[in-house]
């Protein structure tokens, strides 16, 4: 029988509020390399400006503890669990909620996230609840990621009930008309994530979970890579461009990913996330 390994309630919770601070002040580096590469390739000259901008940005944010955006998110985390691991007192859920609440009040990050969405938008004043997607899987240790997810962004997601026949063409279609009506909304250049098959709420958990992939690294099966670059290439040519003011950029990636679905279904979901694709991580 293997051996349980407790770790510390305190231990997840203290970890968990330095992501807040880290995640909503250091841009990941393969999101800089990104927005560095894009920047020369430009051709608008507001286009470039605008990278400079991001940069400089990423820069003052890391250099001075401030956050990249005043809007810091809806904290969304992806969390894989060890079935070896149990914690001392609590649950996992419990220990990430009150490392949430510490992370937004020690790092002075904006409390966004209202009590209820329809009759009662009272401020819950600590950014709680979370959303948290755990994972059970083998091992004697946790991992957490932090995904900050700004209000903009989300706001220009969307999903759809494809018909099988609708095929390549129909998928190709709704992400590039999708992209293309967000316009400036999602402060572009973005990052697109897609879910493709599932059902309706697996396709939409699909197309965050894909942005949290190394930015630009394509899908390891060659069809699906070969879509990316093609709705990448759709998306750009379009001309929305940085902050939707015209340019050759209007997204630095799209990633998908796909799971198995009904035989009468085709669900497909798409999830943006702006230039600042803010994430980080731990492993306890």
């Amino acid at each position: 029988m293997k051996a349980i390994r407790v770790i510390e309630f305190e231990r997840i919770a203290s970890a968990v509020a330095d992501l807040c601070g880290k995640a909503a002040c250091d841009l990941p580096p393969d999101v800089l390399a990104g927005l560095r590469n894009s920047g020369e390739t430009e051709q608008s000259e507001l286009g470039r400006d605008f990278f400079r901008q991001y940069l400089e940005n990423a820069r003052i944010a890391a250099s001075d503890r401030m956050p990249l955006c005043q809007d810091t998110g809806f904290a969304v985390y992806f969390v894989e669990l060890g079935d070896q691991v149990r914690l001392d007192r609590g649950t996992i859920y419990e220990a990430i909620e009150e490392g949430t609440r510490r992370g937004y009040k020690d790092h002075y990050l904006r409390k966004s996230i209202v009590s209820d969405p329809l009759f009662d938008r009272r401020n819950t004043f600590d950014n709680t609840p979370a959303v948290i997607h755990l994972t059970l899987v083998e091992g004697e240790s946790v991992k957490i990621l932090l995904a900050p997810k700004g209000g903009g962004s989300e706001n220009m997601s969307a999903v759809k009930m494809l018909k099988p026949s609708d095929g390549r063409r129909g998928v190709v279609d709704f992400v590039v008309e999708t992209v293309r009506n967000a316009g400036g909304n999602p402060c572009p250049p973005t990052v697109v994530g897609v879910g493709i098959g599932g059902t309706f709420e697996k396709a939409a958990y699909l197309a965050k979970h894909a942005l949290l992939r190394p930015l630009g690294s394509p899908n390891p099966d060659p069809r699906y890579a070969e879509l990316e670059a093609e709705i990448l290439q759709k998306i750009n040519a379009t001309g929305v461009g940085p902050q939707g003011l015209g340019g050759d950029i209007t997204s630095l990636a799209v990633h998908i990913e796909f799971h198995p679905c009904h035989l009468a279904s085709m669900p497909v979901a798409l999830n943006l996330n702006c230039h600042a694709a803010r994430h980080a991580e731990v492993t306890l």
